[in-house]
C-alpha cells in the first residue's frame, strides 16, 4: 500500500514504523526540516520515538503534495485543532479513492463538532477515525495494542482494519462513529483530572471514583449527541479511559500531575512539550454541556480550575458535597 502520514510526531512515526516494516510505501510529512532530515539520514526520530529504528520503505518530506498525492491512504497524525487546517491543505492533492484516516481525539474548536464531520465537510474522500487505548511509546516498540476503525463508510473502515492488522496491532471495527469519537475526546478530560489527583497527593480511592464517575460523564455526553451506550464499555471508551488515567505515557495525566503540584495550565503544557488534548477538550465540552444542558460535574470543576482559577481542593470539595443520590 502507498501511505502518506501527515505529522511525524510520536504516533505518526510509530504507525509509520509498523506500516513500513510490512512492505508498505510510507511517506512521512512534517513541517520541521530537521525532523525530516533525521528520518531520511539516520532512520530515527529521536525526539518523538527514541530507540526506534525506522525499517522498510519509509521516507520523510516537507512537501504536502509528495505526502498526499497518489496514495491509497492518508493518515492525519495531527492534534484535533489542526485537523481542519490540514484537510483544507491536502484536499487538492488527494486521489478520488484515497481513504483519509484521523487519529486525533477531540472536537473541532471552531464548531464544537466531531472531527469526522469537519473532515467530511472539507474533503470528498472516505473518512475513517482510528482510535483506542494506544500509547505511541508502546506502538513504536511493537508491544501488543488494540485499535478501533470507525466510519460512516464501513467498507473503508474494514480496509483500514486490514491495513494495520498484524501480530502486534489488533484492529476492530465499530459502526458507532459518534460513540468512538466522543469516548476518545472526553476521556482526555478525565485523564487530566486523574493526574491532578496524583499531583495533589490523593490515593487510589479517589482515582477509582474519578474514573467510574468519569465514565458516567462520557456516557452522558455521548448519548446526548446520539451515541450507542454500549460503545463506551469497549476499547474507545473504558479501554482508552483506563490507559490514559493510569499511564505515565499519557501527556494528559502528566500535565494534570503538574497542575496538581501547583503549575499553571500554560506552564504544565510547556513542560510536556506536546499538545495536551485534555485542556482543549475541557473548554470545548464545558461549552457544549452548557449549550445542551448535559450534567458533567467533573468537567465543570476542571474547567473552573483551569480557566477561572478555582482552588483545586475547593473544586474537589464541591464534587464531594454534591447532592446525595443513588448511583
Amino acid at each position: 500500500m502507498r501511505i502518506g502520514i501527515i505529522g511525524a510526531g510520536s504516533f505518526g512515526t510509530a504507525l509509520g514504523f509498523n506500516l513500513g516494516k510490512r512492505d508498505n510505501q510510507v511517506v512521512l510529512w512534517d513541517r520541521k526540516q530537521e525532523i525530516v532530515d533525521e528520518i531520511n539520514t539516520l532512520r530515527t526520530n529521536a525526539r518523538y520515538t527514541p530507540d526506534c529504528l525506522l525499517e522498510g520503505d519509509i521516507r520523510a518530506t516537507t512537501d504536502l503534495h509528495e505526502a498526499a498525492s497518489g496514495k491509497d491512504f492518508v493518515l492525519l497524525a495531527v492534534p484535533s485543532h489542526v485537523v481542519r487546517e490540514m484537510c483544507e491543505k491536502v484536499r487538492k492533492f488527494l486521489d478520488k479513492e484515497t481513504i483519509v484516516i484521523s487519529i486525533a481525539k477531540g472536537l473541532d474548536p471552531q464548531t464544537h463538532g466531531r472531527l469526522s464531520v469537519t473532515m467530511e465537510e472539507i474533503i470528498e474522500n472516505p473518512v475513517v477515525i482510528l482510535s483506542g487505548p494506544s500509547h505511541a511509546e508502546e506502538v513504536a516498540k511493537s508491544m501488543p495494542t488494540t485499535l478501533v476503525a470507525s466510519s460512516r463508510n464501513m467498507a473503508a473502515a474494514e480496509k483500514v482494519q486490514d491495513l494495520f492488522f498484524s501480530d502486534t496491532i489488533r484492529v476492530y471495527t465499530n459502526d458507532d462513529l459518534i460513540g468512538v469519537e466522543i469516548g476518545g475526546a472526553v476521556k482526555n478530560i478525565i485523564a487530566l483530572a486523574a493526574g491532578i489527583l496524583d499531583g495533589v497527593g490523593y490515593g487510589d480511592n479517589a482515582k477509582a471514583a474519578l474514573m467510574t464517575r468519569g465514565m458516567t460523564e462520557i456516557i452522558r455526553a455521548g448519548e446526548a449527541v446520539g451515541a450507542n451506550r454500549d460503545t463506551f464499555y469497549g476499547l474507545t471508551g473504558m479501554g482508552d479511559l483506563i490507559v490514559t488515567c493510569t499511564s505515565m505515557h499519557s501527556r494528559n495525566r502528566r500535565a494534570g500531575i503538574l497542575i496538581g503540584q501547583g503549575f499553571t495550565m500554560d506552564e504544565a503544557a510547556e513542560k510536556i512539550g506536546m499538545v495536551v488534548e485534555g485542556i482543549k477538550a475541557t473548554k470545548a465540552f464545558y461549552e457544549l454541556k452548557e449549550m445542551m444542558g448535559i450534567e458533567m460535574p467533573i468537567t465543570d470543576q476542571i474547567y473552573k480550575v483551569l480557566f477561572l482559577g478555582k482552588d483545586l481542593k475547593e473544586a474537589i470539595k464541591t464534587l464531594m458535597l454534591r447532592d446525595r443520590k443513588s448511583e
